[in-house]
């Protein structure tokens, strides 16, 4: 019964804490979405002011808050600022992209863990979700796929928000990152993203976007 009585007292403060945020804090106001969204721009050249480790510790903290199914958070972060780690980095990259990771105070490599299912018991204390993955190893990836890439945007939201640019990266060769930072673990990588403080004369033009009702329907 004790155990009941804390489990509805948990419940209690949650909704009360909801509804606490939403009376002071209701949306992001118009310049608050400009720097998050549809101002910001994607980054490949870069200043030499550093990224501190605080810094990189209070992303993750707001990253790992964001929704995952079953709160499975299978996403792994692997920050690269070492010039010697960069050059494990080049082995993988598109010629294109190497200065791009080499001029970047850090590099982060978004991974996966294929078993992250290993940890629902502390992620999902209620309920044994663990069968859900055991022996289903297809299963398990494209859950850990799903949700790591989830927690790769809510990283980059992360970093826009406290002030950082970002600059995603796909092209590279993930078999030669997995060989490079993983090999011997359950870990698959997903994609690279550099942080740090853009220099904006690189920027080109923004590229256009679909319209609404170009790829979207209300039915």
């Amino acid at each position: 019964m004790a155990e009941a009585a804390s489990l509805e007292e948990l419940r209690a403060k949650a909704q009360a804490d909801v509804r606490d945020m939403r009376s002071t804090l209701q949306r992001l106001n118009e310049a608050e979405i400009e720097l998050l969204f549809t101002q910001a721009r994607s980054h490949y050249a870069w200043t030499d002011a550093p990224v501190s480790d605080d810094l990189l510790h209070r992303i993750f903290d707001i990253t790992k808050m964001g929704p995952t199914s079953m709160n499975s958070c299978p996403a792994r972060f692997v920050f690269v600022r070492s010039e010697a780690g960069k050059k494990r980095i080049a082995k993988s990259l598109k010629p294109a992209n190497v200065p791009k990771v080499m001029g970047a105070p850090v590099t982060a490599i978004i991974a996966y863990d294929l078993e992250f299912w290993t940890e629902l018991l502390r992620l999902f204390p209620h309920e044994d979700r663990r069968p859900h993955f055991e022996g289903k190893p297809e299963h398990a990836e494209n859950t850990a796929f799903r949700n790591g890439t989830l927690q790769g945007a809510y990283f980059m939201i992360a970093a826009r928000a406290l002030g950082l640019d970002v600059g995603a990266i796909s092209g590279f060769d993930n078999a030669i990152i997995d060989a490079e930072f993983f090999a011997g673990t359950a870990l698959k990588s997903n994609f690279l993203c550099n942080l740090g403080y853009a220099d904006e004369t690189a920027l080109f033009q923004r590229l256009p976007r679909f319209d609404f009702d170009d790829v979207c329907e209300i039915l």
